[in-house]
């Protein structure tokens, strides 16, 4: 009988893969994914520490499986990921019937791991060393990349895949534990990504998302050459049966102009950017250890318009950090009312510690305070974005469908029962929006024009375009 196997995942983008990785493994060592932990013999959580509301729930989750754990010892708990790497032993005091305690960084020995908690071996801990634990190359060898081969029936869709291209950070922001828990920066070598994405079309997959904790840091030495992310996407460029290119998260002081202009002439790379700013305050920014100031990043901007008039640019903001007066939050509004970003991640300050801010700043913002700078900002950026969508109302644009709408889901739509007959679907214009509308299941995984009819901050509502023969219809790149 075959192992059963659920999993969750709190996170980034860079979790989604590597749950999805860690549970193609498994499935080859025999493992059934489940849907419910009830129905597991074996439960891991995947796991995010860049706020403390992540951390809480996964032990809110914990706590409620101790008794499930209590009538069914056999059953093996494991915790993975950034709070696995943070937390450490602090987990199995916190939650003493966990089994499993697996970093970022060695998520490949999970087979191994739980073999061996089968067989009686008890409680497992691998984790990678910490940053002041050992030189540099020591660190980074700690740190392994995880990239096995894919299994497309473990993504939402087999038409869009995410592809990891570096692990780790170096910046440093003093609010941020990525660099901590993801270790140091370090970029997979050009040819190894350019394999795994042909693997990915010839699996059927049209579009590629590529990430990085600062996907533009990318840089790979190869004997006397160097390659840069915009190097990387000519040559991805040129995989048939590729049609979409995406890359996140950019850092603002590495988006150079060789970028850009890879981003305006591959016509197989979104015009989309995120780029986080996070405040509108030379003072928090420097606080941050951001590096660099709110003129440069408006000149980054700036280029980003000249370069690639088209692109739409979102971006991340914390509020309430450590010494954030009214005065610097009335920067951070203005930064967005004049940054026009297609949409914005907006969070309220969480201390982590082992962070600078942590060790070193006073997180003295109140928490009334914070959640009103936060909803205040949210609504400037949701009414930028309602009146950024309402013109495109008549317009037409290319959406590839992902899928059921999220609201065709909740109602239980069954795509294949429903094959032929009409459903709500959902998929994304070339710049990230999301559009819904009424099609048919064989439409998944296609490129469709759909005609706008209304739209809110977050979404856009449209029909599909029948084609037919006659004059061309322009076409929004949106």
């Amino acid at each position: 009988m075959p192992k059963r196997l659920y999993i969750e995942t709190v996170g980034c983008q860079m979790n989604m893969l590597d749950s999805e990785l860690v549970v193609a493994t498994l499935r080859k060592a025999g493992y059934q994914l489940v849907d419910h932990p009830r129905q597991a013999d074996t439960i891991l959580f995947n796991t995010c520490s860049v706020r403390q509301h992540a951390e809480d729930k996964i032990y809110s989750a914990l706590g409620r499986l101790k008794h499930a754990k209590e009538h069914h010892p056999d059953k093996i708990i494991g915790v993975m990921g950034c709070m696995a790497q943070k937390d450490q032993r602090l987990i199995f005091e916190r939650a003493p019937f966990v089994d499993l305690v697996v970093g970022p960084g060695q998520l490949h020995q999970i087979p191994q791991l739980l073999d061996k908690i089968a067989a009686g071996a008890g409680p497992q801990l691998e984790v990678s060393l910490d940053r002041k634990s050992g030189s540099r190359d020591e660190v980074q060898q700690s740190f392994e990349s995880y990239d096995p081969l894919r299994d497309p029936q473990m993504r939402p869709n087999r038409y869009q895949a995410y592809v990891r291209i570096m692990i780790g950070c170096d910046k440093f922001c003093t609010y941020c534990i990525v660099p901590r828990v993801r270790g140091p920066e370090q970029s997979r070598p050009a040819a190894h990504i350019e394999a795994e994405v042909r693997r990915l079309v010839d699996e059927g997959c049209r579009e590629v998302t590529l990430l990085g904790q600062t996907v533009n840091s990318y840089q790979h030495h190869d004997g006397g050459r160097t390659w840069r992310l915009a190097d990387l996407l000519d040559r991805l460029h040129t995989i048939d049966g590729l049609d979409r290119l995406r890359f996140v998260t950019n850092y603002p002081r590495d988006m150079d102009d060789d970028l850009l202009t890879a981003v305006r002439d591959l016509s197989k790379v979104m015009p989309y950017l995120h780029v986080p700013a996070q405040s509108g305050s030379d003072r928090i920014l420097h606080r941050m250890k951001r590096g660099y100031t709110v003129a440069e990043y408006r000149d980054m901007l700036a280029r980003i318009r000249e370069i690639v008039p088209e692109a739409a640019v979102t971006s991340d903001f914390i509020v309430g950090f450590c010494g954030e007066t009214e005065d610097d939050f009335r920067q951070t509004v203005e930064l967005v009312r004049q940054g026009r970003f297609k949409n914005s991640f907006i969070f309220k300050y969480s201390p982590r510690p082992n962070t600078k801010a942590y060790e070193r700043l006073d997180d003295d913002v109140p928490e009334e305070v914070k959640r009103r700078r936060n909803n205040e900002l949210l609504a400037v950026q949701n009414a930028i974005s309602e009146e950024l969508n309402r013109p495109l109302i008549g317009h037409e644009v290319e959406v590839l469908v992902e899928g059921p709408s999220k609201a065709a889901r909740k109602q239980g739509v069954d795509v294949e029962a429903v094959e032929g007959h009409v459903v709500q679907l959902t998929g994304r214009t070339p710049c990230d929006r999301i559009v819904v509308f009424d099609g048919t299941p064989r439409q998944i995984g296609q490129l469709v024009s759909v005609r706008i009819y209304d739209v809110n901050g977050f979404t856009l509502f449209g029909s599909v375009v029948t084609q037919h023969a006659g004059p061309e219809v322009f076409q929004l790149q949106v």
